[in-house]
């Protein structure tokens, strides 16, 4: 019997983030009153965060399987086939609620825990991406919060050395009390040194690896899982402090003690420390684990039993090592200045027992822990889609120079150069498209350090006001524009990781928004043959009841088979045709012109056409890889005059364009944003091939124009030079940001 430490109380229990019924099932579970540590073990383990309750029966429906796929979801990543015995891993992860709190520590701790995710599979890693999303820019917390994430996520990942080559940032009121921040990180490994969490083997040491454990993050998990209100502030000290000097010691002395054959199982301390990581080892191997905490290494005094197993100290690693390969990892460990200490044993007993100072302070079923956390079918309604926005029933500009400049100079319209300045972009030396096109892009290299042919591209999007107009439709669209980013490089697109950010689920009309964006991004990725193999799901992103905008972000990786065949999102050559791939502009509703211009936040989400998406990003792919193509950009948001706008000051150019004659308004053929479009820009030699590939596939190919001049010209309906353009666009961050 384990002596009830500290009086158990219902203020406790809710404290913990626990439900009473919740509670009873533990007594019932354990057949007795849990000790104070015990609480706080289950409260780790059965909190939103990390047992995914509210979400589980909905993730299980999203297609994870394909011919590539080497790994899907239920590791610390995924791990997807490239060919030549190699595999991209990969991951996307939010830390939310501590970014909101402390800015630079949530982010930071938010980019070394997505590098850990990566190289504990035993993978480099080889690109890291983020996708930022603010409160109003006159909302006064909104610029403390951009610096300081901005500063921790360049910070981090400057510091460790991973180039960052893609991401977003938004504005918007819906944050204003809860700021997004979702970090993705890929690696490289070869497909027969991928490792796992599942412990195997029975009175095997359990090790711990890396930086010596804090009081910094205790409850950190359980803090993820509830909404925000007058007591912030008192969140702080569950904020994690990250070390990236470390962290990269701890990468190269893990993949020099993978390569000696001394891991059986190795877990990231991620959400929950040392509680999540040894209770998914021993569970996932249907062994017991048995730790003894006076032999974790601290750095602080008078540790107790509950901050330690609930501590979110950064940068270590829970291992099951071979017993034979003890002093050799040690020593690796040691030449890295790391610590490495045995803290227990596997078990055949399927407990997870826990002795502190002599005594047994947690003896737990570790199945029950890990497996059979709750899982709910909570309470949704189907969303109903807003009403649709008829294209005359939305005012054209006074003046439509005027109202592009407005466009690329928005918050959300400008260019964000000024965020991604800050990070590296460079280092590793194999990036070869940056930040600002479509996809970022680098080169692949093979596992005996020789360059290759290869690339991978990657990209993540969502449009949160298309997934509130319509979550089906939000959550497809999410798909298709990270697909046709991928695409537009040139670049196959193999799989993606989902990062759902959702509000609170018990009530019904937020849990329906989860289940059809689920279901959008379901269709999607079975349509465009794009499987989910990772990823995460942060609920309760609510401050004052207030939640945020449904922002299920999609992080996609594709493949180049030859990096040098690709293309990018500028205009390239004087005298190249400019021509639109998928039909004309119709729909304003949920728009940027609609919201930046006129001020209105209205109408339901654009159609997402799958089966259109698919067979015209094919047609482009191929049009890419066969070199017909000079130049490539997708159309999303801000339609058709924020795609050429884009690609005259990508490339510093001018075009004259001519819109052919149409039944539909100008402002909706410019402004539109209709999907499964793309902008192609071609030599007038190249015209036959592309023209003939299009009507072969029955797919709208229409010429608009040509590069040239220094000015963007749509013939009798603007001009304005791509220098005013990109002066717009450039300064909007660095004014804002003083």
């Amino acid at each position: 019997m384990i002596p009830s430490d500290i009086a158990i109380t219902p203020d406790l229990i809710a404290a913990h983030g626990l439900k009473p019924d919740e509670y009873d099932r533990i007594v019932e579970l354990i057949g007795r009153e849990p000790s104070f540590t015990e609480l706080g073990i289950f409260s780790a383990m059965w909190n939103e965060h990390c047992s995914y309750k509210s979400s589980k029966k909905w993730l299980k429906t999203l297609p994870t399987k394909g011919p590539r796929v080497l790994q899907g979801p239920g590791e610390n990543a995924g791990v997807v086939d490239i060919g030549d015995g190699q595999t991209v891993v990969f991951k996307m992860e939010s830390h939310n609620h501590p970014s909101y709190i402390e800015p630079y520590q949530g982010a930071a701790t938010g980019v070394g825990g997505i590098l850990r995710d990566v190289f504990t599979m035993g993978a480099r890693p080889v690109a890291a991406m983020n996708a930022l999303r603010f409160g109003e820019p006159d909302h006064p917390r909104t610029k403390h919060l951009v610096s300081g994430v901005v500063a921790g996520v360049g910070g981090y990942g400057n510091s460790f050395g991973v180039p960052t080559v893609g991401g977003e940032v938004e504005f918007d009121a819906a944050y204003n009390g809860n700021c997004l921040v979702n970090a993705f990180a890929a690696g490289l490994a070869d497909a027969d040194k991928i490792f796992l969490s599942e412990a195997k083997g029975v009175d095997l040491p359990v090790v711990y690896l890396g930086a010596k454990t804090g009081r910094d993050g205790v409850g950190g998990a359980t803090m993820a899982s509830a909404e925000f209100d007058e007591t912030i502030e008192e969140k702080r000290p569950t904020v994690q402090v990250g070390d990236p000097f470390t962290e990269k010691c701890l990468l190269e002395a893990c993949l020099e003690l993978m390569a000696s054959g001394a891991v059986i199982a190795i877990q990231d301390m991620g959400a929950a420390g040392l509680t999540c990581s040894a209770v998914e080892m021993g569970a996932k191997g249907d062994l017991g684990i048995e730790l003894d905490l006076d032999l974790v290494p601290v750095r602080e005094e008078r540790m107790s039993a509950y901050e330690m197993m609930l501590s979110e100290s950064q940068e270590r690693m829970l291992m099951v090592l071979a017993p034979e390969k003890q002093n050799e990892a040690q020593t690796i460990f040691k030449k890295w200045g790391l610590d490495f200490a045995i803290v227990g044993k596997t078990t055949d007993t399927l407990r997870f027992i826990v002795k502190h100072q002599g005594d047994v302070v947690a003896d737990l079923p570790i199945k029950e822990l890990g497996d059979e956390a709750p899982e709910y079918d909570r309470p949704w309604v189907e969303p109903v889609p807003e009403a649709a926005l008829a294209a005359a029933d939305v005012p054209a500009p006074e003046d439509y120079a005027t109202a592009l400049t407005a466009l690329v100079g928005s918050a959300n319209g400008s260019s964000r150069r000024w965020v991604y300045e800050q990070y590296d972009t460079l280092v590793q030396g194999n990036s070869l498209a940056t930040p600002g096109g479509d996809a970022g892009v680098i080169r692949v290299i093979g596992s005996d350090g020789e360059v290759t042919s290869k690339g991978l591209a990657f990209a993540v999007d969502v449009t949160p006001h298309y997934c509130k107009a319509d979550p089906v439709q939000g959550g497809r669209q999410a798909v298709a524009e990270c697909w046709r980013n991928l695409t537009a490089v040139g670049a196959e697109p193999l799989a993606a990781a989902d990062n759902l950010n959702f509000g609170n689920p018990e009530k019904p009309e937020i849990m329906g928004q989860l289940v059809a964006c689920i279901r959008g991004i379901g269709e999607a990725c079975t349509a465009l043959e794009m499987p989910i193999v990772s990823g995460n799901v942060s609920l309760y992103n609510e401050t004052f009841g207030e939640g945020i905008l449904p922002t299920p972000a999609i992080g996609g990786v594709g493949l180049l088979p030859d990096v040098e065949v690709r293309v990018g999102a500028g205009f390239v050559n004087e005298g190249d045709v400019v021509a639109l791939v998928g039909g004309e502009g119709t729909h304003l509703g949920q728009s940027a012109y609609l919201r930046d211009v006129l001020g209105r936040i209205e109408g339901s989400a654009p159609d997402v056409d799958l089966a259109r998406e698919k067979k015209t990003g094919d047609m482009v792919r191929g049009l890419i890889r066969s070199g017909a193509l000079t130049a490539c950009h997708d159309l999303s948001s801000g339609g058709l005059a924020i795609a050429l706008a884009e690609m005259a000051m990508s490339g510093d150019k001018g075009a004259e364009i001519a819109m052919p004659d149409s039944d539909v308004a100008i402002h909706a053929r410019l402004f539109g944003e209709d999907q499964a479009r793309y902008l192609v820009i071609f030599t007038a030699d190249s015209a036959k091939t592309v023209e003939a590939k299009a009507q072969e596939t029955g797919i709208s190919l229409v010429r608009l124009g040509t590069v040239g001049g220094a000015d963007l010209t749509v013939n009798g309906i603007l001009s304005i030079s791509v220098a005013n353009l990109r002066k717009a666009h450039e300064n909007w961050f660095p004014d804002y940001m003083g």
